[in-house]
């Protein structure tokens, strides 16, 4: 029997341990895409020499949770953003959720403007701000972008993982959305990126 239970500990140690690799070379894959993006955007606030100061926190699944999504009707409405240039708007619904034993609740916002193009047609945006905000990460908030089609029977993997900063957090010149008071989460996020590791002023502009 004892031989048995070691036997089934050994393996739930081994799959838990593949999993984690798993997630890690996930995530990582994901934040070389990332980073590449800003050497092929026209409006990117990086080049090729700043990337050594893109920061992130390690992998953590803990952080990657399944979410109850509830759609909304709301009207549209005019999102301030840090330039003071309004960006319109549209509630598209709520995220419920537990991360680490605690219930927390995020709204997902749909851009009017980019709605109207093939490209973001299905476009969802989740601007949001944590106690590491001014600390570890970003002061400004941190956004997560999905997919109407990330959606399935109501429910959707929020993977905090992917937080990223807005261009503002790199240099000054953008309309980067002031994420709203409901987004506001009363825990620390330690997941996605982190400040920027380099003063946003000389980072260099195309």
């Amino acid at each position: 029997m004892r031989r048995v239970i070691n036997t089934l500990g050994l393996m739930l140690l081994l799959g838990s341990f593949a999993f984690a690799q798993d997630f890690k070379q996930e995530t990582d894959k994901y934040r070389k895409k990332y980073k590449e993006e800003f050497l092929h955007a026209a409006n990117s606030p990086l080049k090729a020499v700043d990337l050594p100061f893109l920061q992130f926190y390690e992998p953590d699944s803990s952080f990657r949770v399944v979410a109850k999504f509830e759609k909304s009707r709301g009207q549209s409405f005019e999102m301030p953003t840090y330039s003071g240039v309004n960006k319109t708007y549209v509630k598209y619904g709520k995220l419920k959720f537990r991360l680490h034993g605690r219930k927390q609740t995020l709204t997902v916002y749909r851009s009017l403007s980019l709605q109207s193009l093939a490209k973001y047609k299905d476009y969802l945006f989740i601007p949001f701000k944590d106690k590491t905000n001014g600390d570890e990460s970003y002061g400004g908030g941190r956004y997560i972008d999905l997919k109407t089609t990330d959606i399935k029977n109501n429910t959707l993997i929020l993977d905090f993982n992917k937080a990223y900063n807005p261009y503002c957090a790199y240099s000054d010149g953008y309309n980067c959305p002031i994420p709203p008071s409901p987004n506001h989460l009363p825990v620390a996020i330690l997941a996605g990126e982190k400040k920027f590791g380099k003063d946003h002023q000389q980072a260099t502009l195309k």
